[in-house]
């Protein structure tokens, strides 16, 4: 039984952490959040410590450390991704290895200084990249190793996840903090383009507000056309009143359906990592590139055939 420790326990996310702790057999021992709306280790980790200040629960970890009964194998991170970097580097300089949400970081050079840290500590940074572990993601990747066509698949990615006012007024309305919506929302869908369809050869940007965002990615195997949006007022009229997420990812005009089997992905990443399945650094490195990229670029009018159909019905 492993023990783990986690920062960031009110989050969206952390639930999805303690049930995965949980589910494979480990131990929630310590958690940590300036919010204390935390009730939900009652009903997964009654016995965790808790904290509302840093310097309490790092000295507490420091201190159990000290011997082996006591000490933390895993710190996992939920935190708010501006923090995540001081997160993680504070989780291997207490001798563990650390898993950590999306996206990772926001920059190479900051993905660079984490694996120096790595070396220095001796441990391990493993990222959340669970659409990897999805069976229709998996299949999708098959079939285009098997097909192995001569001609690049046109892929259509349209991902609108409504959000109400109060996304704004928290750290995730903060490009500052959550480092926009392509990367808050996108990162990990990029990283599934590159998982499936190869190295990004071209990235382009059409359109960026607070709410949205549009582009092209053109990998070894793919073109794709990609759009992004927080906004309920870009949600088919199919879909409007009905539900607040629309999630699409066309292949050659054929809809790949994949908005099932989400529930336990982070159970399965959890799995693969303590098994020394996980994935590092380096498989994080290609979609904090795409997003880095993406923050920088300044939108261009779309060439020929590579604007996404949303494009022509953008209120920014």
């Amino acid at each position: 039984m492993k023990r783990f420790a986690l920062i960031g326990a009110a989050g969206y996310i952390a639930p999805r952490h303690m049930r995965a702790i949980k589910d494979t057999g480990n131990e929630l021992v310590s958690a940590y959040d300036i919010n204390d709306s935390v009730g939900i280790i009652d009903s997964i980790a009654p016995a965790s410590e808790f904290f509302t200040e840093f310097e309490r629960f790092y000295d507490h970890a420091w201190t159990s450390g000290r011997d082996e009964k006591t000490a933390l194998d895993y710190v996992s991170i939920c935190s708010p991704n501006y923090l995540h970097h001081a997160h993680i580097v504070a989780g291997l300089r207490l001798g563990c290895d650390v898993i950590c949400e999306k996206p990772l970081v926001p920059t190479l050079a900051i993905m660079d200084e984490l694996a120096r840290v790595e070396k220095e500590t001796g441990r391990r940074v493993y990222n959340i990249l669970q659409l990897r572990h999805h069976k229709a993601i998996l299949e999708l990747k098959d079939k285009v190793a098997r097909e192995k066509n001569e001609q690049k698949y046109d892929v259509e990615l349209t991902y609108i996840t409504s959000r109400g006012r109060w996304y704004m007024e928290s750290w995730k309305g903060d490009p500052r903090k959550s480092f926009g919506v392509a990367t808050n929302i996108g990162v990990h869908f990029y990283d599934m383009l590159h998982f499936i369809f190869g190295k990004l050869q071209k990235n382009v940007v059409h359109f960026v507000s607070e709410y949205k965002a549009a582009g092209y990615l053109e990998y070894e195997h793919a073109r794709v056309r990609w759009f992004l949006s927080i906004d309920s007022n870009d949600l088919p009229e199919a879909v409007k009143g009905k539900k607040p997420t629309y999630r699409s990812i066309t292949v050659n005009g054929e809809e790949i359906e994949f908005s099932e089997g989400f529930t336990d992905l982070h159970t399965t990443s959890y799995e693969e990592i303590i098994a020394g399945r996980g994935y590092g650094l380096e498989d994080a490195r290609h979609c904090v590139e795409t997003v880095e990229v993406i923050r920088s670029s300044a939108c261009v009018a779309p060439a020929d055939n590579e604007g996404h159909p949303f494009l022509s019905t953008l209120v920014g």
